[in-house]
């Protein structure tokens, strides 16, 4: 195997998992949304913001790609591949996981929304959290570039 699948399979890895835990997150939020409206149909705008907020991990993981990309080449050596890899790893599974629980974290703030509750501020603050170490990936990933 040449070095270069390596660090394509990283890529794949950190764009994949990012954008499927974003995908997942918006769904989670947007099934609650459909719930909440319901009952409260006048707060949409709410609800879309909080539904939408899952889907930055994704914009990271191809955020990601764009950084890495300029070491992409031919004559890559394994050294590099292995950090393109594992910062494609890094990425794509904190990507996955907290773009997943973010949007738990939504869809609660959504469904007490739809209940009359004034939580849409407070839900965005909480809703801050797991991101925070998709960003933290995102700056590692940065980091692994400066090196590489």
């Amino acid at each position: 195997m040449e070095p270069i699948v390596l660090a394509y399979i990283g890529i794949g890895l950190m764009v994949g998992l990012a954008g499927i835990g974003s995908a997942y997150g918006v769904t989670i939020g947007g099934n609650a949304a459909v719930g909440a409206m319901k009952k409260n149909p006048d707060a949409f705008g709410n609800y879309l913001v909080l539904c939408a907020l899952p889907g930055t991990q994704g914009l990271y993981g191809f955020l990601g790609f764009f950084m890495l990309q300029g070491s992409l080449l031919p004559t890559i050596t394994w050294t590099t591949a292995a950090g393109i890899f594992g910062a494609g790893l890094a990425l794509g599974l904190a990507g996955l996981i907290s773009a997943i629980r973010q949007g738990q974290l939504c869809a609660n703030g959504i469904a007490a929304i739809g209940a009359g509750y004034d939580v849409f501020g407070k839900t965005l603050i909480l809703s801050v959290f797991p991101e925070l170490y998709a960003i933290v990936a995102l700056a590692t990933t940065f980091l692994i570039n400066a090196i590489i």
